[in-house]
């Protein structure tokens, strides 16, 4: 099964597709109903333990245990699932 982070680089490194056009909801507190969610093109960086992003003039340091789902034009690729199950992911390798 891949992780998160693995697919995120995918979606970044493999020419046949758009990382602008990904999208990464993941847990923000204090935001309505504690999640936000970033585009491709917004994802400075990748970590090993985190992604940088941008939001309108602030950086922000996001874990990827937070991730909760991503997409890629509008389809789900990957979701994390409730504790005690497995994630997700929907993307041919």
């Amino acid at each position: 099964m891949r992780k998160s982070r693995a697919l995120l680089l995918r979606l970044l490194h493999d020419p046949a597709f758009d990382f602008a056009r990904a999208y990464v909801e993941y847990i923000d507190r204090g935001s309505p109903e504690d999640t936000s969610a970033v585009c491709g093109e917004h994802i400075l960086r990748l970590e090993q333990g985190w992604m940088e992003i941008v939001t309108g003039s602030k950086v922000k340091f996001i874990p990827f245990h937070r991730i909760l789902r991503i997409t890629y034009d509008g389809c789900v690729l990957w979701e994390k699932r409730s504790k005690g199950e497995s994630e997700t992911q929907q993307m041919d390798d």
